[in-house]
């Protein structure tokens, strides 16, 4: 099972749960973290059955576009292997419409396509996703599934059809807002010299910051600690997260000036000791 990575902490260990072998791509902070066919082909083998591709990405908020799927598409129909595709930010998506691999011809019957209304309709404490695939892929799935969660709750499932139907005009204002924000640290960074590619998706953003010499974790305590502010250490997703920390915008914008102040006061401090 090839898990691109910095990604979603759970993909490692379900897959070892599940008896598979996990082997990891390290996705590069020069491509944007996006995956490359070429990434695929050096770690893939004989063995391998299975890709997750985990874009919109947590935590990096890298996006894969048409072209750049359709590149992978060509590997994976030639290896013939499956694709798990994690499209959980999909309607967070800020550089046009989301691309959804299964659009690609060849893609559809060897995809598992999951999803959910966490994101996209800000329902994260309701648990409720779903699964797209292969009728004889969803029917094996089905029977693991059926024994140890009967079915979602009622009451999410309500919430979900009302989502469905009325919650369109919603979603864009939230997206509206979230770009709004993710335009706002881009630029912050910019401003304080804190190298970080602009994210196109989910509502998180990476920035690096390997010049101060500490690790993501070390970085991370200290601002806890001096600042009062907390942010993911890049590590929690993978070893090459090291040098980043994952932030989210997933609050108001001003909240996020407070905290955008108290790290540029954080990272003055660090240079100065630099220096």
């Amino acid at each position: 099972m090839l898990i691109p990575q910095p990604s979603y902490v759970s993909y490692e260990p379900c897959a070892v749960l599940a008896g598979g072998k996990p082997v990891i791509i390290e996705l590069k902070a020069e491509n944007e973290f996006r995956l490359t066919p070429e990434e695929i082909l050096e770690k893939l083998t004989d063995r391998t059955k299975l890709l997750v591709l985990p874009f919109p990405n947590n935590p990096t908020g890298a996006i894969m576009e048409q072209k750049e799927l359709e590149a992978i598409a060509k590997v994976i129909i030639e290896k013939d292997i499956f694709v798990l595709s994690d499209e959980i930010y999909s309607e967070l998506s800020y550089k046009g419409e989301h691309v959804s691999i299964t659009s690609i011809p060849g893609m559809q019957e060897r995809t598992i396509l999951i999803n959910g209304f966490s994101k996209a309709y800000a329902m994260t404490g309701w648990r409720l996703g779903y699964a797209c695939g292969p009728a004889e892929i969803i029917s094996q799935m089905t029977k693991i599934h059926q024994f140890a969660i009967m079915c979602a709750p009622t009451t999410s499932q309500y919430a979900a059809v009302e989502a469905l139907r009325n919650g369109d005009e919603d979603v864009a204002m939230m997206r509206e807002a979230y770009d709004q924000r993710r335009r706002y640290l881009v630029h912050a960074f910019k401003e304080m010299g804190l190298d970080c590619f602009e994210p196109y998706g989910a509502f998180y953003i990476f920035p690096c910051i390997k010049e101060f010499g500490m690790t993501s974790e070390e970085f991370a305590a200290r601002f806890l600690q001096e600042e009062k502010v907390a942010v993911v250490p890049g590590t929690a997703f993978g070893d090459c997260g090291e040098g980043f920390l994952r932030i989210s915008y997933a609050y108001s914008l001003d909240n996020l000036k407070i905290a955008l102040g108290r790290l540029e006061d954080f990272i003055e401090r660090l240079r100065a000791q630099k220096a």
